[in-house]
């Protein structure tokens, strides 16, 4: 009786670490994609030359900090670019 209710216990533990695991990952995924569609639509609109500097671009580095850190690294990626730093 005790091994039956140890594995339910188990269960409902594993089944709650997935879980959050699991929103925590579709949090990160959505920021992820919000943050490669941001950099296309500043390229494509060409914001960045409203205020008179060059487009970000797509390379390999920026294209990395946009999918790891979502729309909070363009954001940098901005302003890095505004203050005449190109990544």
């Amino acid at each position: 009786m005790a091994d039956l209710l140890v594995a339910v216990i188990l269960i409902v533990l594993i089944l709650a670490i997935v879980w959050f695991l699991v929103k925590r990952l579709t949090i990160l995924i959505v920021n992820a994609i919000l943050g490669i569609v941001c950099l296309f639509l500043l390229n494509f609109l060409h914001v960045m030359q409203w205020i008179g500097k060059p487009d970000l671009g797509y390379n390999l580095a920026t294209i990395l900090i946009c999918a790891v850190g979502g729309l909070p690294g363009v954001l940098i990626l901005v302003l890095l670019n505004i203050l005449g730093i190109t990544i």
